[in-house]
């Protein structure tokens, strides 16, 4: 499956005001970049991906930091969310942090669950019990083209937004860069498949057969919407 400018953009957003922590915490060397997520899952496959794209950072996740608390995913879209929580985790640590916001949006459920991805459901919700309740509410729509009724269409995509946030030297401000993925596809009538997680057993990309949760991981990244986020992101990065 090929990349193209729809699927993955990108883009330098510039200095933003912000305040520092009266004591940011620096224990790690200037070539570190952190991972501002507490899933274990996601911050393994992010580390992947940026690895691949040939990002030579040492790369620290949110557990070498247990007190950084994110701020709640309250935005309108991936975006605000993403770049929130880079800079929540980069003003705390004093580190150069990357985070991301992404979910799955459903033509037959008017773009839900959308921003409310993770939260799809509940608080108490499990993967499971989120795409369960897709599968639910889809369970008298066919497969019908998107572009004839999205309405009645089984038609989704995954969406990711990227963000990296540093503090900008000798001010309270941040440089800030984001990009952004998508990955095109439908929803399966049924979970099938083991890997990843979130939506991945009942989201089927276009081209293919399988689900996501069936693909190796290699085969995900290569065409994930967090997989085109980041990678688009790493070269921002390098770029800086």
């Amino acid at each position: 499956m090929s990349e193209t400018a729809e699927e993955s953009r990108s883009r330098g957003v510039g200095e933003s005001d912000g305040r520092l922590d009266s004591s940011p915490l620096r224990l790690f060397a200037s070539s570190t970049i952190l991972l501002a997520t507490h899933n274990r899952a996601k911050a393994a496959e992010i580390a992947a991906i940026l690895r691949d794209a040939g990002l030579n950072l040492e790369i620290v996740t949110l557990a070498d930091f247990p007190e950084v608390v994110l701020p709640p995913e309250t935005a309108r879209t991936f975006a605000e969310n993403a770049v929130a929580k880079a800079k929540a985790a980069a003003a705390a640590t004093g580190l150069p942090a990357v985070a991301d916001d992404s979910g799955l949006e459903v033509d037959a459920l008017g773009g839900e669950p959308g921003v409310m991805s993770a939260r799809y459901g509940g608080p108490d919700a499990t993967d499971r019990d989120r795409y369960e309740q897709v599968l639910r509410l889809l369970r008298d729509v066919p497969e019908a083209p998107r572009t004839i009724h999205p309405e009645r269409s089984r038609r989704a995509r995954f969406r990711c937004a990227a963000a990296y946030a540093r503090v900008a030297q000798a001010s309270a401000c941040f440089n800030l860069l984001l990009a952004e993925g998508t990955i095109e596809g439908r929803i399966a009538h049924e979970p099938v498949g083991s890997g990843g997680f979130g939506y991945d057993p009942i989201f089927i990309p276009d081209g293919d057969t399988r689900t996501m949760a069936q693909l190796t991981p290699a085969e995900k990244h290569a065409i994930s919407h967090r997989g085109r986020a980041f990678r688009a992101l790493a070269e921002l990065i390098r770029g800086r």
